[in-house]
């Protein structure tokens, strides 16, 4: 059967209206996906890490900014004061030489006039009728440097702590100096006195009456009594110790 279309474009519009889009089925299957609860958490997920991400972005660039304009003052002030700090390592260099010397020659001074005081502190303590014939050091001379003594050598740099009290006792012990005083007298008991005064010297310790015997003392030839007495010399508190100023007449 032949059908013949006298009116011509009816199906066109026909297949215009079949293919023609339906937005409000569209929008309403939107909608009902957006009621899904697994899609609104993934969307709130995704803006909650947008924001986070540009939150710590923003703070660590600012916190960026901040330290290298904390590190350019540091370096204008580094550079401001390294003049000062330079002048004031200096001066301390200076300070520490200063007192190194006035060490040492503390340490030169206090054994300078150790042989007068003893001298002195023995004719002060000799009673009458007795004599000194001989007083001589018996210990062996120190051959420690004035350095060593104040305990400010350069050789002690690096030293450990037990190396440095191991000098400054050596040191210590070799400033010991022991004497032997060979003397005659006619009385045993100015003999006695005389022990007894050079203990309460400040200037002698460890004073001991070696060897007594009888002899004949030249030319009178008459028995008097040899002693020998064995002491050390000690250093005493600086308050026991008398300074006079040292004048000069001039005529």
């Amino acid at each position: 059967m032949i059908e013949i279309n006298l009116l011509p474009g009816s199906r066109k519009s026909k297949r215009s209206r079949a293919t023609s889009i339906d937005f409000r089925a569209m929008f309403g299957d939107l909608g009902n996906r957006i009621r899904d609860p697994w899609l609104i958490t993934a969307v709130v997920g995704l803006v909650l890490g947008l924001g986070g991400t540009g939150f710590m972005y923003w703070r660590t660039t600012a916190k960026e900014a901040a330290l290298v304009e904390e590190q350019q003052k540091a370096v204008q002030d580094s550079t401001r004061f390294a003049s000062v700090i330079r002048e004031r390592l200096v001066a301390e260099a200076q300070r520490d030489s200063v007192f190194r010397q006035v060490a040492i020659i503390r340490a030169i001074d206090a054994s300078r006039f150790v042989w007068p005081h003893v001298m002195d502190e023995v004719m002060r303590a000799l009673p009458p009728y007795t004599w000194v014939k001989s007083m001589q050091q018996t210990s062996a001379v120190p051959a420690i440097s004035p350095e060593a003594e104040a305990g400010v050598g350069s050789s002690s740099v690096g030293k450990s702590k037990a190396a440095q009290q191991a000098e400054m006792d050596e040191a210590a012990a070799a400033s010991l100096v022991s004497i032997r005083l060979v003397g005659q007298t006619v009385d045993i008991q100015a003999l006695t006195r005389f022990v007894r005064q050079l203990e309460d010297s400040p200037w002698l310790d460890n004073v001991n009456l070696a060897r007594t015997e009888d002899v004949l003392a030249q030319p009178s030839n008459k028995e008097v009594k040899e002693f020998t007495i064995e002491m050390r010399i000690s250093r005493p508190d600086s308050s026991l110790i008398r300074r006079v100023p040292l004048t000069l007449g001039v005529r």
